[in-house]
């Protein structure tokens, strides 16, 4: 490798040593370990140290098509050490407040979103439930007060016939009403009498299914 090339190679890696240590303080930020499982935890170490591993040789690779060589190491211990001393606290602080920036902006969406989209929906599909309420409880009344009238008018239509049917019962004979209370008691007899029957029936149905 020629002087230049040693010389941004050395720039590249005490840069990807400081980048380490800033990706190291932001993974143990969003990691939170004391809340996590053993077993998230050291999954997600795993694929934090493979992502480092991969992205510092790549920058590597562009800078001198991947040669190793031992001051490298000793670069990105520079820079590491050079973020941990100078840059950690400016960094926290930094990414807090990005933090807190973002958190702000996804509530201040989520509250436009509620204000401008959900809260109209949601008062337009109660307004059209409400609506139908009424107009069920209207049609309701409606019918109900239908009824009422076709119930008067027929007591009105046939308290004539039920006059004349009664004045008429009153002047058949007494023997002719003691034949037709027998006749009306025997056929009352046989409903029951069939009724139970079959009541019957269905209990022994019932009990060979069980």
């Amino acid at each position: 490798m020629t002087l230049s090339t040693q010389f941004m190679t050395m720039l590249a890696m005490i840069g990807m040593g400081s980048y380490f240590g800033a990706s190291l303080d932001t993974y143990n930020r969003f990691l939170k370990r004391s809340k996590r499982k053993s077993w998230i935890v050291f999954f997600n170490d795993i694929l934090f140290w493979l992502l480092q591993g991969m992205t510092i040789f790549y920058v590597l690779f562009i800078v001198n098509q991947g040669e190793l060589r031992f001051y490298i190491f000793i670069a990105l211990l520079c820079g590491f050490a050079a973020y941990q001393s100078l840059l950690k606290q400016g960094y926290l602080r930094l990414l807090e407040i990005v933090i807190s920036v973002i958190i702000s902006i996804y509530k201040f969406l989520v509250k436009m979103f509620q204000m401008m989209i959900f809260k109209p929906i949601q008062s337009i599909i109660i307004g059209l439930i409400s609506l139908l309420v009424m107009i069920g409880k209207g049609l309701l009344a409606l019918v109900n007060l239908l009824l009422k009238v076709i119930l008067f008018i027929l007591r009105v239509i046939f308290a004539p016939v039920k006059w004349i049917f009664t004045l008429i019962w009153k002047l058949v004979p007494k023997s002719i009403k003691k034949l037709v209370e027998k006749l009306y008691d025997k056929v009352e007899g046989y409903y029951y009498k069939i009724k139970n029957t079959i009541s019957k029936w269905i209990s022994k149905l019932k009990n060979r299914k069980q």
